[in-house]
């Protein structure tokens, strides 16, 4: 699948500030970028660093009043999605060691708080098939409601208040999978299909030696979507961080295909 990417942003700062994007487009193996694009406006020079994981890259620039941000790529995705039902957990013992940091709790998703429920309602499932039960329990017992969750919401926010976008989506899946001591993390992506548009996030499970990715939301197909990089939570994937003050003026997001 051939995608175009357009994201636009624009803020205003009360006072000189050090920004943080992370909205470019990472090179994987199924998905290849085939070309790029970052402009922007008010700003100072940009310097990239790598993003957590080595998938993807943050930009590091400056900017003292106004600044727009417009990113623009093709990218071709090469990606089925998973069977999950197909898949097994690996022995944790087994884990490398970059995959063992997605057990435990983080921030957003406080998995220890789910353990025993999880036990309680899944204990006759393993694996894949447990994964799959899971997802489908966030599926069906979430409500998507823009505005309905902040910058504070966690898992067990969304778990009592059922509904919210897809971060909260994500942090609720990656809560009870973590809770089944199968490692998850989150992915910032780029969605085909988002709607309302935005920024998407959706989840990569550990199962059978791989990541795999999981849209709880399934606002977009696996094929759509296009990582850009990954996380524990929110924390380590937000598309813009602003140390300093600001106020937000616009933002637009576009993923179209290309190819049919």
């Amino acid at each position: 699948m051939l995608l175009a990417i357009d994201a636009r942003l624009h803020y205003a700062l009360d006072r000189p500030a050090e920004l943080l994007l992370a909205i470019e487009v990472a090179q994987t193996p199924d998905q290849r970028l085939v070309q790029d694009l970052l402009t922007t406006w008010g700003t100072g020079p940009l310097v990239p660093i790598e993003a957590e994981d080595g998938i993807g890259q943050r930009t590091w620039t400056s900017a003292d009043d106004r600044f727009e941000v417009q990113y623009t790529a093709t990218v071709e995705v090469s990606r089925a999605a998973p069977d999950l039902l197909a898949l097994d957990t690996d022995p944790l013992p087994l884990l490398p060691p970059t995959v063992v940091r997605y057990l435990w709790p983080s921030r957003y998703c406080e998995s220890d708080r789910f353990e025993s429920w999880v036990n309680r309602r899944f204990g006759g499932l393993q694996g894949g098939a447990l994964v799959a039960a899971l997802d489908a329990y966030v599926g069906e017992t979430m409500r998507y409601v823009p505005g309905a969750s902040n910058g504070t919401t966690t898992a067990a926010d969304s778990f009592i208040q059922r509904e919210g976008v897809c971060r909260d989506y994500a942090h609720l899946l990656i809560a009870l999978v973590r809770a089944a001591g199968i490692p998850a993390r989150i992915v910032g992506a780029y969605g085909l299909g988002v709607d309302p548009p935005d920024f998407h996030a959706v989840v990569e499970v550990w199962l059978s030696g791989g990541w795999h990715l999981i849209d709880a939301t399934r606002l977009a197909p696996v094929e759509g979507i296009v990582r850009v990089g990954v996380g524990r939570d929110a924390t380590d994937v937000a598309f813009l961080s602003i140390f300093g003050s600001a106020q937000f003026v616009g933002q637009s997001v576009s993923v179209r295909r290309l190819d049919g």
